[in-house]
């Protein structure tokens, strides 16, 4: 089973291991596979779901609202997001405005089938609305009873102690942000995560293996298997997994097996012992377009790395992981998209 961790400096427990459906479901996967994938991870001991209005401009929260439907509302966790551009795609039907969040939270409730989300976050940071607007209007929505508590997605180390001055402010908790984050991956180590230790915020990490490369089915100099993430156009996988599909990083990667057949463990199960060896991580998001891929990487819940192990894992990787906390300054659009 899944083990738990306190989302933030709150009393929510999320469970470690999160099951995200962007890329899958109402994407690459069909609808029936998809409600059998979170079928699968509610078996496994999941009980925490990440999705956001964009993915699939709403599809993907009505597909986990139908694989949802008939289970004990308390007994799960559900986030979802807001900032990006969805349905018609207005003017006014993108960004952190007051008039989007609260048009937006209306239709995630919806497609979801629930009165309520456990965490509501800005998908982005909005450049483009004041600040105490958006918190404004997410106090409101807490308020109102449709989220419990705010977080957001991709912001840096700055945006996040400015958030949450305003969160106190208003009576409400920020408790958590969602950045990309993997042993290849691991941008935010510099100014993000000791900004968000002090403030009592949490991680829940996407892509903790790095859209799939850290399992290893990628290999250097060969072909990219047929109907991977690689592949995937529509969704945005292939825009996502490019900067990882280099000789340079495939190599390193192959150079973690036999570290894994060490732990006794896979490529998977060993990149996200690696993100869950962080304690500011509360839980890394797992995507999964067949039930049997959640089996698997529930595992990793049990799997425990020593330092000397992380180590080991950290000089493999060391040519090929970016680092640079730069680069968190580059995530969130200076405009808003349309």
């Amino acid at each position: 089973m899944v083990n738990y961790r306190y989302l933030g400096r709150s009393g929510l427990k999320i469970t470690e291991l999160t099951l995200g459906n962007w890329i899958t479901a109402g994407g690459q996967v069909a609808q029936d596979a998809a409600i059998d994938t979170v079928h699968a991870a509610l078996d496994a001991g999941i009980t925490s779901f990440d999705t956001a209005d964009v993915y699939m401009n709403g599809a993907a929260e009505s597909v986990l609202g139908k694989a949802l439907d008939g289970q004990r509302r308390e007994s799960v966790e559900i986030f979802t997001k807001v900032y990006f551009p969805t349905g018609p795609k207005g003017p006014n039907d993108t960004g952190l405005s007051r008039k989007h969040i609260l048009t937006s939270i209306d239709g995630s409730l919806t497609r979801l089938g629930t009165d309520y989300v456990d965490l509501y976050q800005a998908h982005r940071y909005d450049h483009e609305t004041p600040l105490e607007e958006t918190f404004q209007a997410f106090a409101d929505v807490v308020r109102a009873g449709k989220a419990l508590y705010i977080g957001v997605s991709e912001w840096t180390a700055e945006q996040l102690t400015a958030g949450h001055a305003l969160a106190q402010q208003l009576g409400i908790q920020l408790i958590s942000n969602q950045p990309q984050y993997s042993a290849l991956w691991r941008v935010i180590e510099g100014k993000v995560i000791p900004a968000s230790q002090e403030l009592g915020i949490s991680q829940i990490v996407w892509s903790p293996l790095a859209q799939g490369v850290l399992t290893g089915k990628y290999l250097p100099g060969a072909a990219v298997p047929e109907g991977s993430r690689a592949t995937d156009e529509k969704g945005g996988g292939k825009q996502f997994i490019s900067r990882f599909l280099t000789d340079e990083v495939l190599s390193a990667v192959q150079g973690l097996v036999p570290i894994a057949a060490d732990q006794g463990v896979t490529l998977s199960q060993l990149g996200l012992a690696w993100v869950l060896h962080n304690d500011n991580i509360a839980a890394a998001l797992i995507g999964a377009s067949r039930p049997e891929q959640v089996v698997e990487n529930v595992k990793a819940s049990d799997v425990v790395l020593d330092d000397d192990a992380k180590e080991a894992i950290d000089a493999v990787l060391a040519g090929a992981a970016t680092t640079d906390s730069a680069l968190t300054e580059e995530v969130s659009p200076t405009t808003r998209l349309v």
